[in-house]
């Protein structure tokens, strides 16, 4: 009779987590999810009084269609590529840095200060690699913070590198309006980077792609065949389990988010010396969060990462060129970008688990 009761009870719909899954499974599951987008975007943009045909043709033209765009594209896709490495590094061992933003933020101002204040009497290559290693040091000692206090008296990382952000912010703010507001502005703003300053660009675009593809390459050998690497994977699986091993859990929290928040303070210098040339509330411009998705999406894999930093890369330039060709809002545009990544990070959830109807035990939905 008990049992009858604890059986009625049985919740329609359960999920569990799928044994395996072949790779032709899964990736068709993701050309099902990417077509679904695309459908679901496509009645948007009807709604609007466009073809979704014209429209979704305009946004690739829009990032690939000449070599002005291309280097616009790559110019979007280096920061969310080297921030989603930055912040994969966290995530492996289940540490949630939400903080890139506040990072890249620390490492802006960093390499602003010896960019701003210093290039008079620096010469370029000197002051470029002191503006690297500043913005490397601020973004990794903002990351090491929110570390050092998880691991001494158990915070939660989660909402400490978020409220992190925020401080980041008004600090810039407090910057434009203060100390390094421009000589003879009335409008709150720092000053340009002088141009002599600036880095220099390769194929039309700044030297932070080749860095970025060298951290792709020297990221994914760390991960996967370092002694350091492993210690990640296994801190991620289990804190006690790496406890019993023989790992100091503590220790690899410290170094991994050095090294997190220090990848997102690069970027901080490479978006102040070789894209903005100033520091504004905007010089993160959501990369920090948009990495995020990037970072789940490529399952934490450096080379994943980078295919997908240039996918949405591509939205974002996409986006850009519709608005202008077919006066579509920018709110609509966004919203398109964020359909699509949303079917695309909801098939991961139909890839790692499965449905289950009351009453079928072994029936996948």
């Amino acid at each position: 009779m008990s049992a009858e009761k604890g059986k009625g009870k049985e919740p329609l719909i359960r999920m569990a987590k799928r044994d395996t899954l072949s790779n032709q499974k899964a990736w068709c599951i993701r050309g099902v999810a990417l077509l679904l987008s695309l459908i679901t975007g496509g009645l948007v943009i009807l709604a609007l009084g466009h073809n979704p045909f014209s429209v979704y043709t305009s946004m690739v033209v829009g990032a690939w269609g000449s070599s002005t765009v291309i280097r616009e594209t790559i110019k979007i896709a280096v920061p969310l590529l080297i921030t989603a490495i930055g912040i994969s590094f966290a995530f492996k061992m289940k540490f949630w840095n939400i903080g890139g933003e506040g990072q890249i933020i620390v490492g802006a101002v960093a390499a602003g200060y010896f960019g701003l204040f210093t290039a008079h009497i620096l010469p370029k290559v000197p002051l470029v690699i002191l503006m690297m290693l500043a913005g490397i040091l601020a973004g990794g000692l903002y990351g090491l913070l929110p570390a050092v206090c998880k691991a001494k008296w158990g915070t939660n990382e989660t909402l400490f590198t978020l409220m992190l952000n925020y401080i980041a912010l008004a600090f810039v703010k407090y910057l434009m309006n203060g100390p390094w507001k421009a000589p003879g502005s009335s409008f709150p703003k720092i000053a340009m980077l002088a141009p002599g300053a600036r880095l220099t660009k390769v194929l039309g675009v700044h030297w932070g792609w080749i860095l970025a593809l060298v951290i792709v390459v020297i990221s994914s050998i760390y991960l996967s065949k370092t002694k350091q690497g492993y210690e990640i994977a296994v801190v991620g699986e289990s804190n006690n389990t790496a406890r019993y091993a023989g790992i100091n859990v503590s220790k690899v929290f410290i170094r991994t988010m050095f090294i997190s928040g220090a990848l997102c303070g690069l970027v901080g210098m490479l978006q102040f010396a070789g894209a903005d040339y100033t520091i504004t509330e905007g010089i993160a411009g959501g990369v920090g969060f948009t990495a995020i998705t990037v970072a789940w999406l490529a399952k934490m894999n450096p080379y994943g990462m980078l295919v997908v930093s240039v996918f949405i890369a591509m939205l974002e330039r996409g986006a850009n060129t519709i608005q202008t060709q077919f006066k579509i809002p920018a709110s609509a545009a966004d919203l398109l970008i964020g359909i699509i990544l949303f079917f695309m990070l909801g098939c991961e959830f139909f890839i790692s688990y499965r449905l289950i109807l009351r009453g079928k035990e072994e029936e996948d939905v």
